[in-house]
């Protein structure tokens, strides 16, 4: 894809979803060898890069946009919970939660990569991240998906409890070849 290629600005319409009450606990599909570990205050090179890698087919921009300094911040925080799912000994995706609201866990990014996806994990991975969101003990668990998304992502959302509160419309400015490599590639 070249710089060219890159549409100057797509509208979306972001859904906001809340769940009041944890779901039942999801299995782990059988014949994987899985791991889900949390990093705390992860590298930005690595946070960047599993931004970037669950997030590049679905124009994932706003984190990778921040300046070293804010993302660093926003990172190092005491109620910011960042796992990583493992497949097979590496990286397949990750869940991001934020704290920090009363009373509110936020399920801030999910996903996974490419390599991850169409194996059975999807299910059981927002379970775990809901499992781990409810262990705070919130009044609510909340998250918002948006039409560039993966098709996927609001039916699962909704199979697992979540339920719709509100949309809004958004133009996402999506990044070049240019400017990703040069944010992707920073130290």
């Amino acid at each position: 894809m070249s710089d060219q290629d890159v549409p100057g600005s797509i509208e979306v319409t972001v859904t906001f979803l809340e769940m009041a009450r944890a779901p039942a606990r999801v299995p782990l599909p059988h014949n994987r060898q899985v791991a889900l570990l949390r990093t705390s205050n992860p590298p930005l090179h690595y946070y960047r890069y599993l931004i970037d890698r669950v997030g590049r087919k679905w124009h994932w921009v706003n984190a990778l946009r921040m300046s070293d300094e804010e993302m660093a911040e926003g990172l190092a925080q005491p109620d910011r919970d960042v796992r990583v799912l493992y497949l097979d000994g590496a990286p397949a995706g990750f869940f991001d939660l934020k704290i920090h609201l009363p009373d509110e866990v936020e399920l801030a990014y999910f996903g996974m990569m490419p390599h991850a996806t169409g194996v059975g994990l999807g299910r059981w991975f927002l379970g775990a991240a809901l499992e781990a969101a409810w262990a705070y003990e919130p009044a609510k668990v909340t998250v918002q998906t948006c039409t560039l998304d993966h098709p996927a992502a609001l039916p699962l959302y909704q199979k697992l409890g979540f339920s719709p509160v509100a949309q809004k419309q958004e133009t996402v400015h999506p990044l070049t070849l240019a400017e990703r490599s040069a944010i992707v590639m920073r130290a």
